[in-house]
């Protein structure tokens, strides 16, 4: 099984990126590779830009990628109750690729983690209703709230309870996909 991760962020120090990395580690697949956006830099989206150049390359190889994988694990950054500008991007650029409208039909594992309390709820939710639409399939999804009490970078998460759920739905994501 082929996973592929990334956080949707383009922070040197993603939080986000920390927990998409710990989770996929967690799926003992020995075929995981976790994408960092800064990776696959584009311009900002505009008709104008796709008229005159087309859809970029670094756009399509992403969307190659996706399409390759067998499982998507997206942890999203919450920009004030949304989606990253960075993600956005991606993702308006993603559903501009021939062929496609975004997510290939992938099972995804969808993510989020703040700072704050309620985990990047907003963005989940968001998320949850919107990639759907752009054949996203998403399995299940998860939030870990108040990341710099609940996570550390040598144990990963550390609320027990937290874990556990998480071990749950990877469990759960493993048998939907006959893992």
């Amino acid at each position: 099984m082929k996973i592929t991760a990334f956080a949707g962020s383009n922070s040197s120090t993603s939080i986000n990126k920390q927990l998409v990395s710990y989770t996929a580690s967690l799926f003992n697949e020995l075929d995981t590779q976790v994408l960092d956006l800064n990776d696959f830099e584009l311009p900002l989206y505009s008709v104008d830009i796709e008229n005159k150049n087309g859809v970029p390359q670094t756009a399509v190889d992403f969307s190659n990628i996706l399409k390759e994988s067998d499982l998507l694990i997206i942890s999203l950054a919450e920009h004030n109750g949304a989606y990253a500008a960075v993600f956005k991007n991606l993702f308006d650029w993603l559903s501009r690729v021939e062929g496609t409208k975004g997510f290939h039909n992938k099972p995804i594992f969808l993510m989020a983690t703040s700072p704050g309390a309620r985990g990047g709820s907003s963005v989940l939710e968001i998320a949850n209703n919107r990639l759907q639409f752009n054949d996203g399939n998403i399995l299940d999804s998860y939030s870990l709230p108040s990341f710099s009490t609940n996570f550390n970078k040598e144990s990963g998460i550390t609320d027990v309870a937290l874990k556990a759920e998480l071990a749950s739905k990877i469990q759960n994501i493993k048998s939907q996909l006959k893992y």
